[in-house]
């Protein structure tokens, strides 16, 4: 898959701008708002955790319990979509607030959200947009949750991609078991490594499963700013998270990352655009 085909911005001098768990400075994490924002903001792709849930629903959601991002508590896991549906999933964040009194709900800023929503509100934006999903580990449901990722994808056609597609998908994963599992269910899905720490097998660029991408926090990089250059040296990308502040986007810019996952797609736009033009006396 040619991660750097995006026609709605020429990215070629910048990193690609990826929404973690979508505008989620400005909007509760994973809500549909959130996405909404981020695409609004010119994110060249967005990023969500998924869960499966007890009837065998994927979820954004990030946490394997929901007390931080809703108004109820428990486990996703434990838990159906009609428990998940009952909640609010946006009160708790600063930009959101509880509703005013007699003033009706939001829902794209209070609703859980589906993946199953998430691929049609993605699908219906009209550019072409970048999805990254990772799937969270451990869970009781092991293989379960590829299984029922791939084929939702495959309900619509994401799991091999193609240039008539506007949403280029791929998976992401800090376990390397569940990145083969993806491979052997869907070989031409791409799929991204995430670390958080660099181990001594890899740093010389190298990346397990068949991953195309590397996906180092912030401080691997800030560790190992040589990593970027042996990961693109045998052909593979990376994509670097989460990275807000302006010192880190400068940083990693330099570095030549592909990717930038931020909650601030705006704000990091703005300067990345900025670093790749910048204007001339």
């Amino acid at each position: 898959m040619d991660f750097r085909r995006v026609p709605a911005c020429s990215v070629s001098s910048r990193p690609r701008i990826v929404a973690h768990r979508g505008a989620s400075a400005d909007e509760a994490e994973h809500t549909l708002a959130a996405y909404r924002r981020a695409l609004d903001d010119g994110a060249e792709g967005l990023e969500c955790d998924v869960r499966l849930t007890r009837d065998g629903v994927l979820v954004c959601v990030h946490d394997r319990r929901i007390d931080r991002t809703s108004s109820g508590r428990g486990v996703v896991s434990t838990l159906e979509l009609a428990d998940l549906a009952d909640l609010d999933f946006g009160s708790w964040h600063p930009t959101t607030g509880p509703a005013s009194d007699g003033e009706a709900p939001d829902w794209d800023r209070s609703s859980v959200l589906t993946l199953a929503r998430l691929l049609e509100v993605v699908s219906d934006s009209g550019r072409d947009v970048e999805l990254a999903i990772e799937t969270k580990h451990p869970t009781r449901y092991a293989g379960l949750v590829e299984l029922t990722l791939v084929e939702l994808l495959a309900e619509h056609g994401l799991t091999r991609p193609t240039d008539a597609s506007t949403v280029h998908v791929r998976v992401m994963s800090f376990a390397a078991t569940g990145l083969r599992r993806l491979r052997a269910l869907a070989p031409a899905l791409p799929t991204v490594y995430l670390m958080d720490r660099l181990p001594l097998r890899l740093r010389d660029g190298a990346l397990p499963g068949g991953a195309v991408a590397a996906g180092p926090a912030l401080r691997v990089l800030r560790a190992h700013p040589g990593y970027v250059d042996r990961v693109q040296a045998l052909g593979g990308e990376v994509h670097v998270w989460t990275v807000d502040d302006a010192d880190d986007v400068e940083f990693v810019a330099g570095l030549g990352v592909d990717v930038v996952i931020t909650n601030r797609p705006g704000s990091v736009r703005r300067q990345l655009d900025g670093l790749a033009d910048p204007v001339t006396p």
